[in-house]
């Protein structure tokens, strides 16, 4: 029988300040979130007049964001003070954070609705690889942004399959879809939660410091939970994979990491954790402890070890890819759809630079602005490239999981593509590895309060007043956040318990 959950008192103000944050946040998602074109989310609540005050719902739910900002800060404190909450105690916060934004409309994106459209193409046996939603038309193409109603889908077959399953099950009920969406979501984020404290124990980092940073962070409550982006199953799908790599799991490890990628591809970056595990099993003495994935004779060479690691590790992604790929019938363009266009409005780091770069070669006459973006592109691939070869170059000091971490963000960085959830793709990695008082972790945790006000609740470009009334919002919380916490003394700041990070 489980034990109650114990609240230390600092970690009860936080949930309370958060809770009230989430509500007011999900309250002015009612007004100014990524609502469907057409009135069908609740008619009931009268959406449509509520729409006519976008202005008061901006305000409201940057009131409540900053109140969910400043409690996630807060918390990180008492995380490391003399009175931590437990990792069960930091559940139960996420799970109130969580409730409001889970029964509201989508906040900051309009990709739910993109999933949506993607997965009746699939039911109505469309190619996803070459077509966009126009292709199919129909009353979900009016919620995909236009910049995307023409674009072929670059997610992979695990994913689709279950849009597919959604989108069959809801047909033309929007709300029952998105709902659905997010419920597919939901499922990665438990899968992240219920691994993450289990890796973090692996690398020797507290698991309560890995939930705060990897899992309560707000940009999982904006974009996972409330988004139901699909990178929510990428993570849950890796984690889970590098928790099984741990535990010398690795045929489960590797199947797991495979689905993964046949979500998004940066996850087979993982592939690269179980090879080296999985070969370093192999070339162990024959007295040591068995794996039931490894042989029981005498151990393998270096070079023999690394083959066959890799061999298996193939195989069975191999096998997996296929089996996936032939469920779903979507076949294997989604290989040709890693080159799917990106906006040129993007803001990546490459993406801008490229713009800046053909404007300067524009205003000289050069006939060579035309390919500066592209250009541009392309060396922020290969810094990508050079920067996860690095960060694999010093595994053995930082550790697999760290070097991960660190690969992936860097990916997510520097690639032609940039949307705040990306970052999650190397933070949650980072938050289970990373050394416990190294500035990788303070400066990821400033990232994160940087990117939460990066994309406003509607997913569109903001205008002047919209602007004004964000900051309105986040202006009104201050003396909230003040008189809040103003009558408590902050515990003193310990270093983050755990040892140091196994460079497993």
């Amino acid at each position: 029988m489980l034990s109650p959950i114990r609240l230390p008192d600092e970690t009860r103000r936080c949930l309370v300040l958060g809770l009230a944050g989430s509500i007011a946040l999900a309250g002015g998602g009612l007004a100014a979130g990524a609502l469907p074109v057409r009135d069908t989310l609740a008619p009931a609540l009268g959406l449509s007049d509520l729409r006519q005050h976008q202005s008061v719902g901006l305000v409201c739910a940057y009131f409540g964001l900053a109140l969910l900002v400043a409690a996630w800060w807060r918390l990180g404190r008492a995380v490391r003070g003399g009175d931590p909450p437990s990792p069960r105690g930091l559940l139960l916060v996420l799970a109130a954070w969580a409730l409001p934004l889970v029964a509201m409309p989508p906040l900051f994106s309009r990709d739910v609705y993109s999933y949506l459209a993607q997965g009746a193409m699939v039911t109505a046996g469309l190619d996803v690889y070459t077509a966009g939603p126009s292709a199919m038309g129909g009353p979900l193409l009016a919620e995909v942004p236009a910049i995307w109603q023409h674009t072929p889908t670059p997610y992979g077959p695990a994913f689709l399959s279950l849009a597919a399953g959604v989108s069959g099950f809801a047909s033309t009920d929007v709300p029952l879809g998105v709902f659905g969406m997010r419920a597919v979501a939901l499922a990665g984020v438990v899968l992240l939660i219920g691994c993450l404290p289990r890796l973090a124990r692996a690398c020797g980092v507290d698991p309560a410091a890995a939930l705060w940073l990897g899992a309560l962070n707000p940009l999982v409550l904006l974009h996972l939970v409330s988004g139901a982006h699909n990178d929510a199953v990428m993570l849950g799908l890796l984690i889970a994979g590098l928790t099984a790599a741990a535990a010398r799991r690795f045929a489960v490890a590797t199947i797991l990491i495979t689905l993964a990628c046949l979500v998004k591809a940066p996850a087979a970056l993982g592939l690269v954790v179980v090879v080296w595990l999985w070969q370093r099993a192999l070339r162990q003495p024959a007295g040591a402890p068995p794996s039931p994935v490894e042989p029981s004779g005498p151990a393998f060479s270096r070079r023999t070890a690394t083959l066959r690691a890799l061999a298996l590790t193939a195989g069975l992604a191999a096998a997996a890819t296929a089996l996936v790929t032939a469920v779903t019938g979507t076949g294997y363009g989604w290989v040709r759809s890693l080159t799917t266009p990106i906006s040129t409005h993007n803001w990546s780091l490459s993406s801008t630079v490229g713009r800046i770069t053909r404007n300067l070669l524009e205003a000289a006459g050069s006939d060579l602005a035309a390919s500066a973006i592209p250009a541009w592109r392309w060396i922020g691939l290969v810094a990508a490239a050079a920067a996860t070869l690095l960060a694999w170059h010093h595994r053995r000091r930082l550790g697999l999981v760290y070097a991960l971490g660190l690969s992936l963000t860097a990916v997510a960085l520097l690639g032609p593509a940039l949307r705040p959830w990306y970052l999650l793709w190397g933070l949650v990695p980072i938050a289970a590895a990373a050394p416990p008082n190294g500035r990788v972790r303070r400066w990821t945790a400033l990232a994160c309060l940087a990117l939460t006000v990066t994309v406003f609740p509607s997913g569109f470009t903001p205008s002047a007043d919209e602007l004004a009334a964000a900051v309105a919002g986040a202006l009104l919380a201050v003396p909230v956040v003040f008189l809040f916490t103003s009558d408590t003394v902050p515990a003193p700041v310990h270093p983050y318990r755990g040892t140091e990070p196994a460079a497993w």
